[in-house]
């Protein structure tokens, strides 16, 4: 399987002098093509801050990040922003959506910029996405009209309007409901199944269950992995347990 994305001994630290923290100290992960990822560990452990390294969002100190033989840690900002916007998807735990629009129009937002003569078929893809997530009828509310996991479905639309390579999400499902959360991960996993790879930041092995590969953190370090077989729909109570007693075994 091809590695689409690999971080080669990346350094981010924040502070200076005796204040100085390395929040990920040389660490190396990859992505490969298609592949279904999470990320755990503790709060600090760097998880977060791994994501946005390897998506380029965040200069490392020192190391490499390559995305598709591209490497990103000697691109341009404008280099750099063109390659999350085309080829790059990215769903937050609170999606970052303007007050002032609708549902809609905050999901075709970023996709205007690029091409403002084709709003039309960009707003036909946008209603598309809307109804495969099952939230066609919401178009014109507010983002204050619609529930939590409304609002993580209208990221979603947003994240995927560009036809990304992968998309990361930072603990999309930290502020939903049990139903809702799950209802996101077979959105995640039928986005992967064709073909997206994805990388989740999660504290929950409910949702790290349904991926293919783990990577555990602990201090700014990669301290295991977990593989898993690609999940078929059954068995989740089995994988639940893989997670959770790796969990136990490095002490996260």
């Amino acid at each position: 399987m091809k590695k689409m994305l690999i971080g080669d001994h990346i350094v981010k630290s924040f502070g200076e002098g005796d204040e100085k923290h390395h929040v990920l100290d040389g660490v190396s992960a990859y992505i490969n093509e298609g592949e279904f990822v999470a990320v755990m560990g503790p709060s600090g452990s760097g998880k977060s801050t791994l994501l946005f390294a390897l998506s380029g969002t965040d200069v490392v100190d020192d190391g490499k990040v390559v995305f598709d033989g591209r490497d990103l840690t000697t691109a341009s900002e404008n280099e750099l922003a063109d390659i999350r916007r085309t080829q790059m998807g990215f769903v937050f735990q609170q999606p970052t959506m303007l007050n002032n629009l609708n549902i809609l129009d905050n999901i075709i937002l970023p996709s205007l910029r690029d091409n403002r003569k084709n709003v039309a078929n960009i707003t036909a893809k946008a209603r598309a996405l809307m109804k495969r997530v099952g939230i066609a009828e919401l178009e014109k509310r507010d983002i204050t009209q619609v529930s939590g996991g409304q609002l993580q479905r209208a990221g979603i639309c947003r994240a995927l309007m560009n036809n990304p390579r992968i998309i990361f999400g930072d603990e999309p499902t930290g502020a939903l409901n049990s139903t809702s959360a799950q209802e996101m991960m077979d959105l995640f996993s039928e986005i992967n199944a064709e073909g997206t790879a994805v990388m989740l930041v999660t504290h929950d092995a409910n949702v790290a269950a349904r991926t293919e590969r783990i990577m555990f953190m602990r201090d700014g370090s990669i301290v295991s992995e977990l593989q898993l077989p690609k999940y078929d729909g059954t068995d989740m109570e089995g994988r639940i347990e893989h997670v959770t007693v790796k969990m136990r075994e490095i002490g996260i």
